[in-house]
């Protein structure tokens, strides 16, 4: 009789994982990072559907993913986020991995396949908010965009997250002005309610003297005002 196979350890895990993202890698991926405003250094070159492909082949896998995230490429990174187990993620994880942004690719997608479904998703938009980094503080409002686009973000916290948008509407940084815009149209969008008030903020910050809340502003009411959005909100008030 056979002996059953012994559980490959967490080495050879990482190991296979690895070879199985560069064996997908191209020099075209990589050379094309650079439209994205994405660093190559510390990249392979290895499309998003390649490493969702991979993802899919590991499943749920804890101690891969914080293996992955330690070997600081970026395609074993973004595998970290699809194979991580949400329910295991801790606050100091989070932390952790939020302090070692170094792209904006990779914020968001930590913050919209993973973050967004821990228990602790809604505390680290409070806090993160009020850090000075700028991939950091873009990092709290990927979240709060990711809890809003799935369902994730109660109204209270929602109007919440609005003044949090407020106040970070004054920071000039690209980044960050930019993830405050996609967190404003993304509660905007959640009920007719939070449109109303996404629509109130979105023209206070376009009629601002300061030239980074005016963009954000414009830049949110421009989606915001789209006529299939206003339409979507004005069936639902009409049904009440």
């Amino acid at each position: 009789m056979t002996p059953p196979a012994r559980p490959a350890t967490l080495e050879q895990r990482l190991d296979e994982a690895m070879q199985q993202l560069r064996k997908r890698a191209t020099k075209a991926t990589l050379d094309g990072m650079a439209r994205y405003a994405i660093p190559s250094d510390h990249a392979i070159g290895v499309a998003m559907k390649d490493i969702q492909a991979v993802a899919k082949s590991i499943g749920h896998d804890h101690e891969l993913a914080l293996a992955l995230w330690g070997t600081g490429v970026y395609e074993a990174r973004t595998l970290a986020a699809y194979v991580d187990d949400p329910a295991r993620v801790t606050a100091t994880q989070m932390d952790r991995w939020c302090r070692d942004f170094d792209n904006w690719a990779i914020v968001d997608t930590v913050c919209f396949v993973l973050f967004d479904r821990t228990p602790h998703a809604w505390g680290k938009v409070v806090q993160w908010s009020g850090r000075r980094d700028e991939l950091g503080k873009r990092a709290a409002f990927a979240l709060l965009a990711s809890l809003a686009l799935h369902g994730r973000l109660a109204d209270a916290d929602a109007v919440e997250g609005l003044g949090l948008i407020e106040r970070a509407a004054g920071d000039e940084r690209n980044f960050v002005i930019k993830g405050a815009s996609w967190a404003l149209r993304s509660i905007g969008r959640r009920n007719a309610g939070l449109h109303a008030k996404a629509i109130a903020l979105a023209r206070r910050l376009a009629a601002s003297e300061v030239a980074s809340e005016r963009w954000l502003g414009k830049d949110a009411l421009r989606d915001l005002l789209k006529p299939a959005v206003a339409q979507k909100f004005a069936k639902s008030g009409r049904k009440k």
